[in-house]
């Protein structure tokens, strides 16, 4: 990853989307668990500020990020920057910063989809400093998170990515420096636009990597397993399966790339995200759920890993935005 800064854009894109996908082969929490620990060095580098640069990037700097945006009352909502109810004042939000002097105060709650939210040492928090705007009139700001008034629940226990941690964040009058508030009001919603765009795309190359670790783990066992005298890779109708499977596959590897390479290499554009991601999560479930059909009985037992990757693709539908909401962004684009 870091040799890849000092290629041209396409190829670090390419290498970019391939660490990825191969993250994703192995374990899709975990892939997203490591690139949500980077998110604050971003945001940091983002403010040009000398200080804050050297704080949160330098080369001695072991902080471990999480992106605080979700809510208890707002999930999916809160990233629609494209709907009228992201301007609508009369929506309560659950975690606000006010300015007092030189510094800024924070008071609210950030919902237990916080990614590596009981682990981070440091937020990336997106909270509203504006209520009249709605969520149109937010902050990103940095937190460190052993400050006083900061308090974390317990590790939620999922269906599925366990090994993404992830938990709820409490703000009890916790202050900041002024300086750590990275994005005011005026620039939130092109922010989370960007935001959006970056981590679908993302997403979309992780979970090719589930799609094809389904692929392969099914596959491997339809050679294996023997019915009716002969490996079942034999029988028409897995063999059938299996092709359909490996054409979904690729055609949603292609997409993916596709977007890696032209965000890369033009300015981004979050509908080509949202079809990544959109597209891609929805492919890594099925292939999985044809894969776990394959494994038969087999399939539903902890003893194989596919029902553990049905899991993992099964959340892929709901987190960075639920498929559904996402989907609306993206058309709005149109």
């Amino acid at each position: 990853e870091t040799g890849a800064t000092d290629l041209p854009p396409g190829e670090a894109a390419r290498v970019r989307y391939l660490v990825n996908e191969e993250m994703g082969r192995g374990d899709a929490g975990l892939a997203i668990s490591l690139a949500v620990a980077g998110f604050h060095r971003i945001f940091a580098q983002m403010s040009g500020r000398p200080a804050l640069i050297e704080r949160f990037c330098g080369e001695s700097s072991r902080e471990i990020g999480c992106w605080a945006i979700t809510e208890p009352d707002h999930g999916s909502d809160s990233l629609a920057f494209s709907e009228p109810h992201f301007r609508d004042s009369a929506l309560k939000p659950n975690c606000v910063a006010r300015k007092d002097g030189s510094e800024w105060v924070i008071q609210g709650q950030k919902a237990a989809w916080v990614s590596n939210g009981t682990i981070a040492t440091v937020a990336t928090l997106f909270c509203t400093i504006d209520p009249s705007g709605g969520f149109q009139r937010g902050g990103v700001c940095l937190v460190p998170l052993d400050l006083p008034g900061v308090s974390r629940g317990k590790p939620l226990d999922k269906l599925g990515q366990r090994a993404l941690n992830q938990g709820e964040i409490f703000f009890d009058g916790v202050r900041i420096p002024e300086e750590f508030m990275i994005v005011g009001a005026d620039a939130y919603g092109s922010v989370v636009e960007m935001v959006l765009t970056m981590a679908n795309a993302s997403m979309g190359a992780i979970f090719i990597g589930v799609a094809q670790a389904a692929l392969e783990l099914a596959v491997g066992y339809a050679k294996e397993r023997v019915q009716g005298g002969v490996p079942i890779i034999s029988h028409q109708s897995v063999r059938s399966r299996l092709f359909k499977m490996f054409a979904r596959v690729e055609a949603a590897r292609a997409l993916a790339r596709r977007v890696a390479l032209y965000n890369a290499t033009n300015p981004p554009l979050v509908q080509y995200s949202i079809a990544s991601k959109t597209f891609v999560t929805q492919t890594a479930f099925e292939v999985a759920s044809d894969a776990l059909q394959i494994f038969g009985g087999n399939g539903l037992t902890r003893e194989y890993p596919i029902e553990k990757i049905l899991r993992d693709a099964r959340a892929s539908m709901i987190e960075d935005g639920c498929n559904e909401m996402l989907s609306l962004v993206g058309g709005s684009k149109l």
